[in-house]
This record gives structure tokens, C-alpha cells and sequence, in this order.
């Protein structure tokens, strides 16, 4: 399984959050980790997400990056996470 962490800025709006967690949950992604804070330019917001899943990341990158209040998106190196079944056989 695969950890990934995206970084996204989005407009500062009530149900920006939610409209990416659903994206999130409906591309097959679990949240592991999630901040947000707020900046100062253009009411604007910074989120930080740490997901893991089997599918291909593009994916939802691509998908998050549609959504109208995300005005930016960064991917950054996944990681790989190994199973407690598979480390002990």
C-alpha cells in the first residue's frame, strides 16, 4: 500500500473541506493525516492531506485539482507502507 501526501491551496469557503474529503473517499483513498490553515493572500487556504491506496494516484490528483475552489495542487513522493502480515512471513 502506498502513502501519498498532497498539498492543495483552495478559496477559504465553508464546503471546501467536505467537497474533498468526498473526492477523497469516492477515488478509493483512505485519510491517514489532515491539516488546513489558513493564509493571508486571497483568503485562501492551505491543506495538507496524507492518504493511502492501492490505486493510482493521477487519479485523484487530476479529480481534486477540478474542483472550482482548489487553485493549486502538489503531489509529493509516495511512500510505501508494508503489511504486518507480510513482514512476518
Amino acid at each position: 500500500m502506498m502513502t501519498h501526501t498532497i498539498n492543495l491551496k483552495a478559496h477559504n469557503r465553508p464546503e471546501v473541506m467536505e467537497r474533498v474529503l468526498r473526492v477523497v473517499r469516492h477515488r478509493g483513498f483512505a485519510l491517514q493525516q489532515m491539516s488546513m490553515q489558513q493564509c493571508d493572500i486571497n483568503q485562501e487556504v492551505n491543506i495538507t492531506l496524507n492518504v493511502t491506496g492501492e490505486r493510482c494516484i493521477n487519479n485523484l490528483e487530476l479529480q481534486l485539482s477540478k474542483l472550482y475552489d482548489v487553485s493549486h495542487i502538489e503531489l509529493e513522493a509516495a511512500t510505501a507502507i508494508k503489511s504486518a502480515v507480510a513482514m512476518n512471513a
